[in-house]
């Protein structure tokens, strides 16, 4: 759909909005927004007045106050989009956004898995999401594969060639994110092949944070000790004239 986003106006009529994400649908937290990956990818796409990037929050076809037609996947991106509308409604509503999400992931768990691969595959290709993601971090107890994507093609999900590279590493190529997705040792990486560099963690942010100001205070007490020496050197030299002059009796 090509339809223009439109922001809900005060005034318009009363805002139809999506409720919160049921307990049973909150699997994201320690694969999704514990690592930081919203902030992250949202560094990474840049353009956040037109970019949605956000975890846990409706997406439908049509605005209902109740749980009936709604999804709440684990992480959700759409660009050329309006975030404003998005909050406004307190999710994604396909018909106002004019397009569906570009991309949508779930993370598995023991009660949410079967319906990761079945009901919600079969919703996000109604919905017309181009890519759709599972993750499973217990490595296949959830889901049938640790890692798996499809693309819609003809209005049919097609999976997405999956490369396991070890026991412990797959991968995926998302041409709607231009990234890949990574399942390594139980936990959800995100690759970008034009950077050659993994999109960093909170904690991997934390620790560059910490190396750059270690780094800092030791080119800092390096020039210090470096400014001590040449004070000391200079003294010495003053010493030794002093000296002479008072042997030759100057």
């Amino acid at each position: 759909m090509t339809t223009r986003p439109v922001t809900p106006q005060p005034g318009a009529g009363e805002i139809i909005k999506f409720p919160d994400v049921p307990p049973e649908e909150m699997t994201a937290y320690d694969y999704v927004n514990a690592p930081g990956y919203p902030p992250s990818l949202a560094v990474h796409f840049g353009n956040p007045e037109t970019t949605i990037i956000t975890s846990e929050i409706a997406a439908a076809l049509i605005p209902t106050e109740s749980y009936e037609g709604v999804r709440y996947p684990d992480l959700l991106i759409a660009f050329n989009v309006n975030p404003a509308a998005r909050v406004a409604r307190n999710g994604y509503l396909i018909p106002e956004q004019g397009k569906a999400p570009d991309f949508v992931l779930e993370v598995a768990s023991e009660s949410t898995g079967r319906r990761d691969e079945t009901t919600k595959r079969d919703d996000y290709a109604a919905m017309g999401v181009p890519e759709y993601w599972r993750f499973d971090p217990s490595g296949g107890r959830h889901h049938i594969a640790h890692l798996a994507g499809d693309r819609l093609v003809g209005g049919v999900y097609e999976p997405i060639p999956i490369v396991q590279t070890d026991e412990q590493h797959y991968w995926g190529r998302s041409e709607a994110l231009g990234l890949s997705l990574c399942w390594e040792v139980g936990q959800l990486r995100f690759w970008d092949p034009v950077g050659q560099r993994y999109l960093t963690t909170y904690a991997e942010e934390h620790d560059a944070r910490r190396q750059s100001e270690a780094q800092t205070i030791a080119e800092r007490d390096a020039r210090l000790a470096e400014q001590d020496a040449r004070l000391e050197a200079e003294a010495r030299a003053r010493h030794l004239e002093e000296e002479l002059r008072r042997l030759r009796g100057d």
